[in-house]
């Protein structure tokens, strides 16, 4: 796969995604005002939409749509002798990343017909979301690497999307977990929206969740962490586990 080619589906899988959160978002608050009754139809799209995309685009870019992922599967195989990313896929990877959300939330605020230019005021402030943050993040960097270091990468569009619908609901912050999905949706004043002011705190924690989602998965499966393959004991099957999140493409297959 080109460059030119993996970065256009991170791109436009990042635009679905966003597209996917903020519109769900927008129609579940149409249809009802129980705000219980808009985060599950919020958090249900959004699982289901995040699934399909890592089946879709996934052999095409490895469907990361996130610039953490991106960063970890670098950090995580740089030293392999086929890393997952390369530093030349990151310079592609992060700007169409954050490119896409932005062009997602533009695309959800038209399809309803309200101005496709526009800035949050939702303020998301205080410790207790950033903890949430931070947890929702460390724990999507484990759930997203521990199916290929375990040889189970068909598993990955599942426990991703699976993961991300139920941290909706088990972290305070609702889970963005994506700085580049958190960027787009300061372009949404709307129930996905965060206020371009409340952007950076949230972004800083979930660079720290990243680190300990790094930190946590490689203390999990040392000996894949090493490049040397699953260890035998954390899967059932024996199986060795190919390179770590070698695109997560394999995730697809």
């Amino acid at each position: 796969m080109s460059l030119t080619r993996r970065a256009l589906a991170e791109l436009l899988g990042t635009a679905c995604l966003v597209a996917v959160v903020v519109g769900s978002g927008i129609m579940a608050t149409t249809l009802s005002s129980d705000t219980g009754v808009q985060l599950l139809a919020n958090s249900l799209a959004t699982a289901a939409g995040l699934a399909v995309l890592i089946v879709v685009l996934g052999p095409v870019s490895g469907a990361h749509f996130n610039p953490l992922v991106s960063l970890a599967a670098w950090a995580l195989t740089r030293r392999d002798p086929i890393p997952a990313v390369r530093g030349r896929d990151l310079v592609a990877y992060l700007p169409a990343q954050a490119a896409g959300a932005g062009v997602g939330a533009v695309l959800a605020n038209a399809m309803f017909a309200l101005p496709a230019l526009q800035l949050s005021v939702r303020e998301r402030s205080g410790a207790h979301l950033l903890l949430g943050e931070l947890v929702a993040t460390a724990g999507l960097i484990v759930v997203v690497f521990a199916p290929a270091r375990q040889g189970r990468t068909t598993l990955a569009p599942v426990a991703v999307g699976g993961y991300i619908g139920a941290a909706y609901w088990f972290t305070s912050s609702t889970s963005f977990a994506n700085p580049a999905v958190t960027l787009g949706r300061a372009f949404s004043d709307t129930f996905a929206g965060i206020s371009p002011a409340s952007v950076p705190a949230f972004v800083a924690a979930q660079l720290a969740g990243a680190v300990l989602g790094g930190l946590l998965l490689t203390a999990l499966y040392p000996r894949a962490a090493r490049g040397a393959g699953a260890d035998p004991a954390a899967e059932p099957s024996a199986v060795p586990a190919p390179n770590p999140v070698r695109h997560a493409a394999d995730s697809a297959r």
